[in-house]
Parts: structure tokens; sequence; C-alpha cells
């Protein structure tokens, strides 16, 4: 597929809230870096791979029942695991290449889990907890937090220790601890996961300074939240870097013209200012 039509696919998966094919999504996100990648051939492995465990399942099974037999597939029989050796592999990221070799991060490992949740009738969502994507279960006494590397249910201890590196201060048990736990626990909507799994290849392409790839994920973030005006700095910002000045004049003078006050104002003039040079040297 050419770029023009892997944005054009990505743009209508992601046009309505109501009906956010998130596994479908997310795959596309591969076709960056698979453009021959066959999504609807790997959801159909997806569901082969559902058949064998919905031949298991008794139709009076309960939701622990459910859980347990998902959680026995899904990280034993299959074994699913994050990948520790190479966290920072924007492979991590792409379904396709997590399905195969069964190692993620949280967030894909997450992704595949919900999927399969929801072909059995689990009430599960992901939660986009500080560091760590977590997955929350609905059975009857409550919620159950769980971390989908492992497949372990997390207490309130363990989670709050998980969040002690992105809080200043120490973290005491308390009131507003708690408060705070309960605030970070939401379920995150289709949309929020992807912004997510992007910025995690963003980071990736950033550091690394592979630009074309950043630009590809720039343009998805984009799509994705047409009005985060940031995004679009970004993007232009990744067009500079590709010698793609005209297109990178507009993203940044946007930026400019809806955040005069921007604390990064004077550095997106500058940009803005060796842009137009390079253009009229290019004229």
């Amino acid at each position: 597929m050419t770029t023009t039509r892997i944005l054009e696919y990505f743009t209508s998966l992601v046009a309505e809230d109501e009906s956010f094919p998130l596994t479908e999504a997310a795959l596309a996100l591969a076709q960056d870096a698979y453009p021959d990648l066959d999504v609807q051939g790997i959801l159909a492995e997806i569901d082969a791979l559902m058949m064998r465990l919905k031949r298991r399942l008794t139709s009076d099974a309960d939701v622990v029942q459910k859980l347990q037999m998902l959680n026995q597939f899904f990280y034993r029989e299959l074994g699913f695991a994050g990948n520790l050796n190479d966290y920072y592999d924007p492979d991590n990221s792409y379904l396709n290449v997590v399905l195969n070799k069964r190692r993620g991060i949280p967030i894909s490992l997450a992704v595949l889990y919900l999927e399969m949740a929801q072909q059995i009738g689990l009430a599960a969502r992901g939660v986009s907890f500080p560091g760590h994507f977590l997955l929350r279960v609905t059975m009857a006494g409550g919620e159950v937090m769980m971390d989908p590397v492992s497949g372990e249910a997390l207490n309130e201890t363990e989670m709050i220790e998980m969040l002690e590196p992105f809080v200043s201060g120490p973290v005491t048990h308390g009131d507003s601890v708690s408060k705070t736990l309960r605030g970070l626990l939401q379920p995150a909507r289709p949309r929020e996961i992807m912004a997510r799994m992007l910025r995690n290849l963003k980071a990736i392409y950033l550091q690394t300074e592979r630009w074309q790839r950043l630009l590809a994920v720039q343009q998805r973030l984009v799509i994705l939240l047409p009005h985060d005006i940031e995004e679009r700095r970004d993007r232009g910002m990744a067009y500079a870097r590709l010698n793609f000045v005209r297109a990178a004049l507009e993203d940044l003078q946007l930026y400019l013209d809806e955040r005069p006050e921007a604390e990064d104002a004077a550095m997106i003039e500058a940009q803005l200012a060796e842009l137009r040079q390079r253009a009229s040297h290019h004229d």
C-alpha cells in the first residue's frame, strides 16, 4: 500500500469514537514499518486462536472461569510475555510482530488481551497508568487491576509503588493517595490507547533519529488528535528535518497563530525564519 492509502485507511478507522476498532487500528500502525501487512489476515489469525479457547468454554462459564481460562491461554499456552531484552524495539508496538513472537510491551500485550477478552464476553478495559499500561476487569465483586505483562492481579500497595517514580516527593498511604490512584485507574478510551501507542513510537524514533519513521507516526497523531496543536507543531518539526520546507512552514505557522504565547514561541519563530530562508533558496 502507498503511504497515502495507508493514511486514508487509518483515517477511516479512527474517525468515530463510538465505533473505534482498537485492534484493527493498532494493527494498522505496523503498516509504516510493514507496508504490505495484511491487517485483515492478522485479525483472522486472532479469531482462529480464539476459536480454540471458545471451544473449551462451557455456556455457563462465569466471569471467574472466563478470566482464569483466558489467562491460562494467553500467558501459559500462547506464551505472551514482556520483551525485557529489547524494550525499546519499535517492533514491540507492532501487533503483527507481537503476535508472531509472543513478546511485547504492556500496551501492545493489553490490546491483544482486550481483543480476546471481548471475544469471550469478558468485560475488560485498558488503563493508561503512568509508566505502565494496565488492564481492569469487571468481576462480580468489583474491578480487578491486572498487569498485562504477566496477568497478575495488582493490589493498591503495588500500584502505589509503581506510581512513585512519577510523582514528586514520597508517596504515603492515605485517602489522598487512594483518591489519586482511583483517578488514574479510569478506563482509557480507544483513542487514548492509540495515542499512547503512537507516542511510544514517537519517543523511540526521536531518540534513534529515524526521521522518516517519525514523520509517519506524526502524520497518524495529527489524524488521531486533530485538535492537538502540539502534534501539528511536532509534525512541522519532522517535516523540517526531512526538508519538506513548505509543509513544515504551514504546520509551524499554524502552531504559532494558535499559540502566540507558547513557551517555545521564540524557538519556533527562529525555525520558521530558517525555513523561509531555505524556501527562498529553493525558488
